[in-house]
């Protein structure tokens, strides 16, 4: 029988302050789970949990041999745990999701027939949701533009991290030791045939959103600087831009000189004030970033891991 078709599944689902979803999720997951003809394990991902999500996943996997737990020694994020399910997961396959029921396991057969069919990479792609604020339909959009247009590449608009990976695009992405973790351009980045599956987002179990406003603006900062120097280029087209400025503002003053018309010649405070604050705001802003620039370097030759287990219930 083909690899294609004799394979070991892992699903990884990282999971934060859950206890409210976790019970009704992994009752609809292991629904799906049992129809399938394959071997599979599910690595439940604890990124420090403070509520009840230790003793349910405990629980679960002391009444499940196919449950793997592994517990962080504290919030690490969402891109730092899937990381640690992509370190530890053994299978062929490997489907990555929420646990919070927003992400269909209905979709899980589906995923796996385009595997079959010789896809590398399946990417779960949200459906357009009407009801979202405007602001947050807006944001997404425009940051999934510009991603893709300085950073070279290819990821589709509302593309989730529910996904399915081949071993050989998971061992890819466990060569690329990166602090700053934004999988889905790190997962467009290796390459590898890869197909959109668009679904309907679910609504949510129970509990709240985990990415706040800042996490999201501090995932798509890391995404910019992690795969883009464009910041750098604006900086450096800003200053030859003033430099051509400069030189016209040459040419307009020497006109006044070779006319005779030097009493003409003003000194204008006002315009003199702007220019100094446009030089100025425009050299702040290429300094901040060469500083963000210098603090990622800083960050990455520490060699610090993106995450730290604490404990784990895996049986090899």
């Amino acid at each position: 029988m083909s690899k294609r078709q004799d394979y070991q599944l892992a699903i990884i689902i990282p999971v934060y302050n859950e206890a409210q979803s976790l019970p009704e999720f992994h009752h609809q997951l292991i629904a799906v789970i049992d129809k399938l003809s394959n071997e599979t394990r599910i690595y439940y991902i604890n990124d420090g949990s403070d509520d009840d999500t230790a003793l349910i996943l405990s629980d679960l996997a002391n009444r499940d041999d196919r449950i793997q737990v592994l517990t962080l020694s504290r919030n690490f994020g969402h891109q730092a745990a899937l990381t640690c399910g992509l370190d530890h997961a053994l299978g062929d396959v490997i489907i990555s999701m929420d646990g919070d029921g927003q992400n269909p396991p209905e979709l899980i057969p589906e995923m796996l027939k385009l595997y079959q069919s010789g896809y590398d990479i399946v990417v779960g792609q949200r459906l357009e949701d009407k009801t979202q604020p405007f602001f947050k339909t807006f944001t997404s959009k425009l940051f999934y533009k510009l991603i893709n247009l300085i950073g070279n590449l290819d990821i589709p608009p509302n593309a989730a991290d529910f996904r399915l990976l081949s071993r050989q695009v998971v061992d890819s992405l466990k060569s690329l030791p990166e602090y700053h973790r934004f999988l889905r351009g790190m997962v467009s980045w290796v390459g590898f045939k890869s197909v959109i599956l668009p679904y309907t987002p679910q609504e949510r179990i129970g509990g709240e959103t985990k990415y706040t406003f800042k996490k999201m603006l501090k995932l798509a900062e890391d995404a910019i600087f992690s795969f883009s120097l464009v910041p750098l280029r604006i900086g450096l087209a800003i200053g030859g831009l003033f430099y051509l400025l400069a030189i016209i503002e040459v040419i307009y003053v020497l006109s006044f000189w070779l006319t005779g018309n030097q009493p003409k010649l003003e000194p204008g405070w006002s315009s003199l004030m702007f220019m100094l604050l446009i030089v100025g705001g425009t050299l702040t802003t290429v300094i901040s970033f060469l500083g963000i620039y210098i603090g990622y370097i800083f960050q990455e030759v520490k060699r610090r891991p993106p995450y730290i287990v604490k404990d784990t219930h895996i049986d090899e």
